[in-house]
């Protein structure tokens, strides 16, 4: 077997090396994270699936329409909501409190912590939103179509990603995924900066306050050391409802309490509080509230009109422009740049084209771009399914370009990913970590002469039986002899 490649230095020496090997710590948190997100996305794509199914199919598809508008909730706090209402504003709180997590964990310990390795992936996400919204504007204002949905094509769906590469069956290297990781949590935080600034109502300042109030004494006990689910959950449902009736997106409260949990590792910690809360709330928020959210928001009627106006309308057509053209030219050409006016080298074992490939997956928007979606025509229902409709068009054909592109170099991320898997010493760290430790050389030499010994012993036995003077006694000779090189120490 051939030697596991060394690990690509974070330095070269014209500057940093892009998609280089990740510290063990990084990876083994992005593995962690990737895993539940690409069960999540698997179990996203089936809502996706059942929501057009049940909109679909004439003998249940008035059964809908009709759950999805039922109205439950104490009307006297001001939440009497649709059942839709309380998976885009409740459950999703969940998934931006995740997001919220995670951000924080990229600026204090993670890629973004480092303004020179964050430059690449932020400037990606910066332009992989950019781009979108400039060929929807483009294509509407050439079109008279309304410019109110221009958020719609900049948002990317890890997970629906994902999920994606778990169907094809592609083995993504790790730098791949972490940068897609990465740039999914930039866009989120863009994501999230547009919903408050371009989509929040008319402000209610005692319910604003109260909100604030409530952030702040969950900061002030969480400094404190005050811990017990039974204090921070009552808490943030009533921060929550208060932000919701404030007129701000309720999902930003989910945002702000991400934000303020500790995200770094004290002596003694395995996981810092952050890591600890993520990993309890992830499967949650990949496993059931986003799917449930998709469940009652993609279920658009493919039989009446919504299909048929994509490539018609300007707004949905900018839509799918947005994110199959936009998204992936934003993407790379940001990275292009990026690398070229930081002097950063791209990883000599994958190319260009894999960053291609990636930039396509970003195309995929789903869960951020038809929340977006809603809020930006929730004054036109005809419209906005039209624009939802344009959402599922354009993800899945970004979605099959960009499977096309990396099954195309599948071979070649199945052996990078073995190369990076392979632990021939079995001490639990990857051989490729280890080139520059003497043990794992010595373990791996006694490891070789070991097998070598064993060899000399079977070509004896061959020999043996089959017996002397003929091709076993070559054999033999040849097993007694050894180069010194090939001796036990």
């Amino acid at each position: 077997m051939a030697a596991p490649r060394p690990p690509r230095s974070a330095d070269s020496p014209t500057g940093r090396t892009f998609l280089g090997l990740l510290s063990l710590p990084e990876r083994r948190y992005v593995a962690d994270a990737l895993r539940t997100e690409t069960v999540g996305g698997v179990v996203l794509l089936a809502a996706a699936v059942a929501a057009l199914l049940w909109a679909n199919i004439p003998a249940i598809s008035a059964s809908y329409d009709t759950v999805r508008d039922a109205h439950f909730g104490p009307a006297a706090l001001g939440l009497d909501l649709s059942l839709q209402h309380w998976a885009a504003d409740g459950l999703l709180a969940l998934f931006f409190f995740v997001a919220g997590i995670e951000l924080k964990r990229e600026l204090v310990a993670g890629d973004l912590r480092d303004p020179r390795a964050a430059a690449l992936p932020v400037i990606a996400a910066v332009c992989g939103m950019a781009v979108p919204a400039l060929v929807y504007t483009a294509v509407n204002t050439a079109g008279g179509g309304s410019l109110g949905g221009w958020a719609v094509p900049t948002a990317t769906d890890i997970a629906f990603a994902l999920a994606v590469l778990a169907v094809i069956g592609t083995s993504l290297p790790s730098a791949l995924r972490a940068f897609l990781l990465t740039l999914a949590v930039v866009d989120d935080l863009f994501a999230i900066l547009i919903i408050a600034v371009f989509f929040t109502g008319d402000i209610r300042l005692p319910q604003l306050a109260g909100a604030l109030a409530g952030l702040a004494l969950m900061w002030l006990l969480l400094r404190t050391g005050v811990r017990g689910w039974y204090v921070y959950v009552p808490l943030a449902a009533a921060v929550w409802a208060l932000m919701y009736n404030s007129g701000v997106h309720a999902t930003i409260a989910g945002v702000a309490m991400g934000l303020m949990l500790r995200c770094t590792r004290r002596e003694g910690e395995e996981d810092s509080p952050g890591e600890h809360i993520e990993h309890l709330v992830r499967p949650l928020s990949a496993g059931i509230a986003v799917p449930l959210f998709a469940l009652f928001s993609a279920g658009v009627p493919l039989s009446g009109g919504a299909l048929a106006q994509v490539f018609a309308r300007p707004e949905p057509l900018g839509v799918v422009l947005g994110l199959v053209v936009g998204k992936t030219a934003g993407v790379f050409g940001g990275t292009w740049l990026a690398a070229r006016f930081t002097r950063a080298e791209l990883n000599k074992d994958l190319a260009w084209p894999d960053v291609l490939a990636v930039s396509g997956l970003a195309g995929i928007g789903f869960t951020v771009s038809l929340l977006i979606g809603e809020l930006a025509f929730a004054d036109d229902p005809r419209l906005a399914e039209e624009v939802k409709a344009a959402v599922l068009v354009g993800s899945l054909v970004a979605a099959v370009l960009a499977g096309v592109l990396l099954k195309l170099r599948d071979r070649t991320y199945r052996a990078l990913s073995e190369a990076e898997e392979l632990d021939e010493d079995h001490d639990g760290i990857p051989d490729v970590y280890e080139a520059g430790n003497p043990q794992y050389h010595l373990r791996m030499a006694r490891i070789h002469e070991d097998k070598a010994a064993e060899h000399r012993r079977l070509a004896r036995a061959a020999a043996a039986a089959a017996g002397s003077g003929g091709p076993g006694g070559n054999a033999e000779g040849a097993a007694g002899s050894s180069a010194p090189g090939d001796r036990p120490a």
